[in-house]
């Protein structure tokens, strides 16, 4: 019982993180090479982000459905 009650919590905090990393790599995108965040990111460099943010939000989703 104990297992399953991490398990949720990691997925969701897996699927929390994924948003935001995908929010800040449309805001990166759509910045017009300012800086966001004290980060200065041009448009290709934002894929980065939102591939990582992609990852962490459909693994968390998935582990939210198995468990």
């Amino acid at each position: 019982m104990d297992n399953t009650r991490f398990k949720r919590f990691f997925a969701s905090l897996l699927t929390i993180l994924g948003i935001i990393v995908i929010l800040f790599a449309c805001v990166a995108f759509l910045s017009d090479n300012k800086p966001v965040l004290g980060l200065s990111v041009t448009k290709w460099e934002s894929l980065v982000p939102f591939l990582v943010g992609t990852v962490f939000l459909l693994s968390g989703v998935n582990l939210i459905s198995r468990t």
